[in-house]
């Protein structure tokens, strides 16, 4: 079995000197005839995954966080090629929802085992997501933590500046939205797609027990404000979000979004483009192929 290794060499353990010789070590004790690549920016990302794509082998793994994940399968769509998972990232959603281990020797395994699950993923317009979309104050954050990380700021120091000079400005973002033929108009402090239904309430929030329903899940606040978020936080946490006059939620397979703004910033996986209306959401049911335990 031939297969091709992405790993994002900004990821924790791609800045590590020796991974790309530990990895072909792992993998040629079983057999496999891997060839790792350290990719050093997102394009370079992209750019040695639509080569992998083209290429022989049959698995192609993506190293690093849910961002290299998402680069790596936009690639891999309508190919016969398998995605594997080695999680380097600081938060690994997709991994974690999946059970693939984090210790880099037990992902290794997962994927030399084999076992391969088709799981769905979330699409709007012409660009994918395996975990989730958002619009308003998130990809607002990431924004601003790109610029204070662009001065020398460190990532999460970066991110609680951006975080808190977001909220200070706290902007509502107005949409039109149309859900199973259903239209509603809000405003909002921000939109939440997922790529299936997520766990919005109780220590596991955040969480999907399954990426396989063939659904996607929306989440919107009305004309919520700065406490008013902490309250939903604080039910988020300890029950009852749902009963939440103000909180929207719902499992649905489409969803249409407009806005008055001619584009617009979309978080896909943590990582921001700018797209522009109506943003056209659909999930892609069994798409791809991964390897899982």
């Amino acid at each position: 079995m031939k297969l091709e290794v992405i790993v994002n060499a900004s990821s924790g353990a791609g800045e590590n000197g020796g991974l790309e010789g530990r990895l072909n070590e792992l993998f040629a004790r079983d057999g496999w005839d891997s060839h790792v690549a350290l990719a050093h920016s997102g394009h370079e990302i992209l750019e040695l995954a639509k080569r992998a794509a083209l290429g022989d082998a049959d698995v192609v793994v993506a190293g690093g966080g849910d961002g290299t994940i998402n680069s790596v399968t936009s690639q891999l769509l309508n190919t016969k090629k398998t995605l594997g998972v080695l999680p380097l990232g600081t938060m690994n959603h997709f991994a974690k929802d999946l059970h693939i281990p984090l210790e880099l020797e037990a992902a290794v395994e997962t994927i030399i085992e084999g076992h391969v699950i088709k799981v769905d993923l979330g699409q709007v317009n012409d660009h994918i997501f395996v975990n989730n979309s958002s619009l308003g104050l998130y990809p607002s954050i990431v924004r601003e933590r790109a610029k204070q990380q662009r001065l020398g700021w460190g990532k999460w120091p970066a991110y609680v500046w951006a975080a808190v000079a977001v909220l200070r400005r706290y902007p509502f973002l107005e949409i039109h939205l149309d859900v199973d033929g259903k239209a509603l108009s809000s405003s909002t402090p921000f939109v939440f797609i997922g790529n299936n239904e997520y766990e919005m309430e109780t220590l596991n929030i955040g969480g999907r027990s399954c990426l396989d329903a063939g659904e996607l899940s929306l989440y919107v606040t009305n004309r919520t404000g700065r406490l008013g978020l902490i309250r939903l936080a604080w039910r988020a946490l300890f029950g009852g979000l749902r009963q939440e006059k103000d909180f929207l939620a719902m499992c649905t397979k489409e969803i249409w979004i407009e806005t008055k703004h001619k584009r617009i910033r979309v978080a896909l996986d943590g990582e921001v483009t700018i797209l522009e209306p109506p943003l056209h959401y659909q999930v892609l049911p069994g798409k791809l192929p991964v390897l899982a335990p």
